[in-house]
């Protein structure tokens, strides 16, 4: 597979001649004996949020994978603008609750890209977990365990990791599963205010509520793409129903 960082360029493909932060074309990948992905182009646009949206075992956590670059395919190109790697951010459950860390200790693990998990964090690295600490409002859990905090804290947490990373491009696997309604909110006021400020979003999420508020979506069925392009214009009542009705 061939991995390239590029200037950023409008893109035909995208409304109103907007800029595409990563593209990729025929893309698979999977895992031993397993294919997931398959024969996957699309475009996803700069200073935007876009979802992944489809049935358990459609790709969606596959394709953040591969974008996050911890997930290897096996053939396809991939695209992206920027040299900063992306953040990403697991499942709530991917993150066990016996490890003995605090939030704090968990934001910190967002800069041991730059510094490695063995040398000191700098002046730098501490402002820079200081200021993800207050964007999520979480400075007064610093010194508590990941596993006394509910979901929702420890949502906040996880994506507080990510904003430590201080990256253009943040990757979430279902940030809001399982969250009350005012995590939630709290949650996607937080995604809006992040693509003001200049960072691209990818999220895959089960939620339609969420998905009809992304500026982009891309609609994953079976490891192929569905459909692409604005919610209103993808997730369509017919092709929600052509969809499940495959299950």
């Amino acid at each position: 597979m061939k991995i390239m960082f590029t200037k950023a360029r409008p893109s035909r493909s995208l409304p109103s001649g907007r800029t595409a932060h990563l593209s990729f074309c025929g893309l698979c990948a999977g895992y031993p004996g397993r294919p997931v992905l398959r024969e996957i182009s699309a475009e996803i646009p700069e200073l935007a949020n876009t979802v992944l949206v489809g049935p358990n075992g459609s790709g969606k956590s596959t394709l953040l994978g591969v974008l996050a670059g911890v997930i290897h395919p096996t053939s396809g190109d991939l695209r992206r603008i920027g040299y900063r790697p992306p953040a990403f951010v697991p499942q709530r459950g991917a993150v066990g609750d016996a490890l003995p860390l605090t939030v704090r200790q968990t934001v910190e693990m967002g800069r041991w890209g730059d510094r490695g998990p063995w040398r000191r964090l700098t002046r730098q690295d501490h402002a820079a977990v200081d200021a993800a600490l207050d964007r999520l409002e979480i400075r007064d859990l610093a010194s508590r365990q990941l596993g006394e905090l509910s979901g929702g804290q420890r949502q906040r947490a996880l994506l507080a990791q990510g904003l430590a990373q201080e990256s253009d491009l943040l990757l979430l696997d279902e940030p809001t599963t399982g969250l009350d309604p005012e995590a939630r909110e709290r949650i996607g006021a937080l995604v809006t205010a992040l693509v003001a400020d200049g960072v691209t979003v990818v999220q895959a999420t089960h939620d339609l509520t969420v998905a009809r508020t992304a500026d982009a979506c891309l609609l994953l069925q079976d490891g192929r793409l569905a459909g692409q392009g604005h919610p209103d214009q993808v997730l369509t009542t017919s092709a929600l129903a052509r969809l499940w009705q495959t299950l």
